[in-house]
């Protein structure tokens, strides 16, 4: 039997990152700043809200005792609170993250009004602090109910955002040139 508290924690993080990115969105919206470039660039991005849903239901189902797909390897509290504080420092990331982003902020890429290149706050420590957010999240995750199905999900999660950042890295190169030529030799990819 797990341990409920960790496993609540971890849906509670996710929830918390859904609320945020949505309410940004929306302050941005009223901003007249469309922030929401999710699956614009590349079509095949929209596989991933299904595949999110899916985790979301698995999580939902360790906490809860619903019907789920695999078993756990091992049952370690310490393991589990650790996995917590990964999700907490994923979230801390994430939001500050966001916040640093100030008006830059975006769901995808925007080529066409994509602010200005934000390089302070958690971006002077990271150039990726929302991705840094997601990665600790999703170990945190694996950390509190491990499993293959877990495991699967973070090494699917490593591989997606680092295709996301490839593909961020290329348009930024075009949009703001030596400047943030400049900025990736000053500040690592995640920390």
């Amino acid at each position: 039997m797990i341990k409920k508290m960790p496993a609540y924690l971890a849906i509670a993080t996710f929830v918390t990152l859904i609320i945020c990115v949505l309410l940004r969105v929306r302050q941005m919206k009223k901003l007249g700043i469309a922030a929401m470039k999710f699956g614009v660039i590349d079509k095949s991005d929209f596989i991933l809200p299904p595949l999110m849903l899916l985790y979301f239901y698995i999580l939902l189902a360790y906490a809860f005792g619903w019907p789920k797909v695999d078993s756990l390897w091992l049952e370690n509290s310490l393991l589990a609170w650790l996995g917590v504080a990964l999700c907490l420092f994923g979230l801390f990331m994430f939001i500050w993250g966001m916040v640093s982003f100030g008006q830059s902020f975006r769901v995808g890429i925007d080529q066409k009004q994509a602010g200005k290149l934000v390089q302070e706050k958690a971006f002077a420590f990271s150039r990726n602090p929302l991705y840094l957010g997601f990665l600790s999240i999703f170990f945190g995750v694996w950390a509190i109910l491990p499993t293959w199905f877990f495991l699967l999900y973070l090494i699917g999660a490593f591989i997606v955002i680092n295709r996301q950042i490839n593909r961020e890295q290329e348009a930024l190169k075009k949009i703001y040139g030596d400047e943030y030529l400049q900025y990736m030799k000053k500040v690592r990819r995640f920390f």
